[in-house]
């Protein structure tokens, strides 16, 4: 009798365990409410009289589920906030775990080659040296920036260059690459000899070129040479690596410095654009706008606006979701007072163009909130950036506010 009490107690311990270990493989964690100066209960998506565009996205992630569509496309907009990485990296994760899907895609500029910083979930490398050029300020502005606001620009005669994908348990493998380029005839550039075969396609039009796999792979190496010099310069706008399985593909579009200004100098902005055609573009810009004295609601205003119709005219039915700009300092001293006037600024952009709000300057805590996050160890010396722990409350506090509006669209 003693054996067959042991023997249920046992039985009953591992069905408990195996119940917690199925829990744990499909429920999505949240962010765990420990912060007393985080306003958790406000972490939700606002809409305006028009959430149809919204709702649209949410459809198509539930298409993804259903196997009815094989990708969903993700753009977010930002400054050094996004370049660093480490909020996008959770946001994607969780968008991944959804459908525990490992296809869609990534696009990555090799920031390491324009030597600057990168997110750590992949790693750019060369042999050569190039200069960088990006559209968050003038010393380093270039006309022909693309989407992503920044380029990489080598004259060498000889050099090598190439990506590869870190362990990151959302995207490591591809079986289709994109090379955006310039397309100058006085260089040319070809892959490094490789186990997998491919088939070569360029698409001079769209301004790239198409590397498609027999098999799937983490990593590219090209060899750039210089035929003549008629024309100087290869310009590297990045890479757009591809899984041709079901799941999220996401471009994170970071440039430090970056205002709301700064990716309408890009001309090639819209051409490029309209190659990955977003789904859902999320704009996290405004730190930079509210640093200076000259900042102003209504010039802020018109910048989202131009800014959201190039958007919507690569892709009427897009999603936008704006972020409204994060508590922060000037020079670490002095609280920033203009952050609740770009705060009103966003629920007047959502109304005007149907989008939606995420309100992280009220989720976080508000006026000087961020001296709150620094003290913690959530936030950087400068009162202006997050340490890594606090970007990945951030990114995890995001996804959870669109899960929530999507599970909700979905009981409806």
């Amino acid at each position: 009798m003693l054996m067959c009490v042991r023997e249920n107690k046992f039985l009953v311990i591992v069905l408990v365990l195996l119940s917690g270990m199925m829990m744990a493989q499909t429920v999505t964690p949240v962010a765990v409410k420990t912060y007393s100066f985080i306003n958790y209960n406000e972490n939700y998506l606002h809409y305006g009289k028009d959430s149809s565009l919204m709702m649209n996205f949410f459809n198509k992630v539930t298409e993804m589920k259903d196997k009815k569509r094989d990708k969903v496309t993700i753009v977010h907009y930002g400054g050094s906030h996004i370049q660093a990485g480490t909020w996008s990296d959770k946001l994607i994760f969780n968008f991944q775990a959804i459908g525990n899907w490992e296809g869609g895609g990534l696009y990555c500029f090799p920031y390491k080659i324009a030597k600057t910083n990168s997110p750590h979930y992949f790693k750019s490398f060369t042999t050569g040296s190039w200069k960088r050029f990006r559209c968050a300020t003038w010393k380093e502005m270039c006309v022909n920036l693309g989407m992503a606001g920044i380029a990489a620009v080598t004259n060498d005669s000889s050099n090598t260059f190439g990506v590869k994908l870190e362990l990151n348990k959302h995207h490591e493998k591809f079986n289709s690459l994109k090379i955006y380029s310039n397309l100058n005839p006085s260089f040319q550039y070809s892959l490094a000899p490789m186990a997998s075969k491919y088939i070569r396609r360029d698409e001079i039009q769209k301004g790239y070129t198409v590397f498609e796999f027999e098999e799937y792979i983490d990593s590219v190496n090209f060899v750039l040479t210089k035929v003549d010099s008629i024309r100087k310069d290869f310009m590297l706008y990045g890479f757009s690596l591809e899984n041709s399985k079901p799941g999220f593909y996401y471009a994170g579009f970071g440039v430090n410095g970056a205002a709301s200004n700064s990716y309408l100098k890009c001309n090639l902005f819209g051409q490029q654009l309209e190659t990955i055609k977003p789904d859902l573009v999320i704009l996290s810009l405004g730190v930079n706008d509210t640093q200076g004295k000259d900042f102003t609601k209504d010039e802020y205003i018109e910048h989202y606006d131009s800014l959201i119709m190039e958007i919507r005219k690569v892709s009427p039915d897009c999603a936008i979701l704006l972020t409204t700009t994060t508590d922060n300092y000037i020079k670490r001293r002095t609280a920033n007072k203009r952050t609740v006037k770009a705060q009103d600024a966003m629920f007047e952009l959502m109304e005007k163009h149907r989008a939606a709000v995420w309100d992280l300057y009220t989720i976080m805590g508000g006026y000087k909130s961020i001296a709150k996050w620094y003290k913690v160890g959530l936030a950087a010396r400068d009162k202006v950036h997050f340490s890594p722990r606090g970007y990945g409350i951030v990114g995890q506090m995001m996804f959870d506010a669109i899960d929530k509006s999507y599970k909700n669209n979905l009981k409806k």
